[in-house]
């Protein structure tokens, strides 16, 4: 089974974006630790939506695109993984994980739909 691990920054708080190298540290040695465990397809840090985001919208048929930053959007998604795993259990094992690096964080852990 496949799940994606999203977790959420604050759009407006610049520290939020600026890891310290002690973080970047950590972030690596977990990254290593699940790449090692086999369990890795891909992660990735985001920027913030100042950095070039839109949002396209559509209602009754007709498209609307904003272009970021996001001023009402108080968090956004700051990165992603997408891990292969035994169960919804390990999933949240390596969410938890991932979740305690940082002093605070939301992480979302959701199944990939597997179609075929």
């Amino acid at each position: 089974m496949r799940y994606m691990l999203m977790h959420k920054l604050n759009d407006a708080d610049p520290t939020q974006w600026s890891p310290t190298p002690e973080f970047l540290g950590r972030m690596g040695e977990f990254m290593t630790e699940v790449n090692k465990a086999g369990v890795l397809l891909a992660a990735e840090g985001l920027l913030p939506s100042s950095a070039g985001a839109a949002t396209i919208t559509v209602k009754n048929g007709q498209q609307t695109v904003v272009d970021g930053p996001f001023a009402e959007a108080k968090e956004v998604i700051g990165g992603f993984a997408i891990v292969q795993v035994r169960d919804h259990a390990e999933a949240v094992e390596w969410g938890q994980r991932f979740a305690a690096l940082f002093d605070e964080v939301e992480v979302e852990v959701r199944r990939v739909g597997e179609h075929g």
